[in-house]
């Protein structure tokens, strides 16, 4: 057994960032697909975008697989819902229907859209962020995982992420991420529902 494995089993949020990645491998190879898509929703810190870059390291088929991270698309700190929108309209969408989808990202100093970035449509797929299960973007995911993780572990995690930056809009964005939950109801539309501590 290696000094890094040993490291990564004795780290709680490392093991269950393993463990998940597992599971969604599993659940990959069981679509069967060449190019099956991957949504994975979560709040704030709860370890979306660790799980989905491990992901994409793990990757159990041969050649590239695409990860596209919210972040890069919410146009600004009130844009959960109109990122998502923006996502499923010009990257799920387009994917689903064999089409090369067209998305640009958003240069948050700026506060407008940047240069634009093509998904390829023949090629696997992650999306991952904050409101990405919802009832329009569930049946354009072939695997969809909500990550559950305690508040206290998520807000420590977010700002040591982010820093001073997002420490005054942690409340705001927090309010999008429950209205999403209550009215879009993630885990529910979920195929895998894992918990990081």
């Amino acid at each position: 057994m290696s000094s890094a494995h040993s490291r990564s089993s004795a780290d709680p949020v490392s093991h269950a960032l393993d463990a998940a990645v597992s599971a969604v491998v599993e659940g990959v190879k069981n679509v069967g697909a060449a190019n099956p898509v991957v949504l994975i929703d979560g709040r704030s810190g709860a370890g979306k975008t660790s799980l989905a870059r491990r992901l994409v390291a793990a990757w159990p088929q041969r050649g590239r697989v695409q990860l596209v991270a919210l972040d890069s698309v919410y146009p600004g700190w009130d844009g959960l819902v109109e990122g998502v929108e923006y996502a499923r309209s010009t990257i799920l969408v387009p994917h689903a229907r064999g089409l090369l989808g067209i998305w640009e990202r958003w240069d948050w100093d700026a506060g407008h859209r940047a240069e634009a970035h093509a998904v390829d449509p023949s090629l696997p797929l992650i999306v991952e962020g904050a409101g990405m299960l919802t009832p329009a973007t569930a049946r354009l995911g072939d695997v969809r995982v909500w990550v559950e993780s305690p508040a206290a572990s998520r807000r420590e995690r977010g700002l040591r992420r982010d820093g001073e930056t997002y420490r005054p809009h942690w409340d705001q964005w927090a309010a999008q991420e429950e209205a999403h939950i209550l009215r879009d109801e993630p885990a529910q539309h979920a195929t895998l529902v894992v918990a990081v501590p």
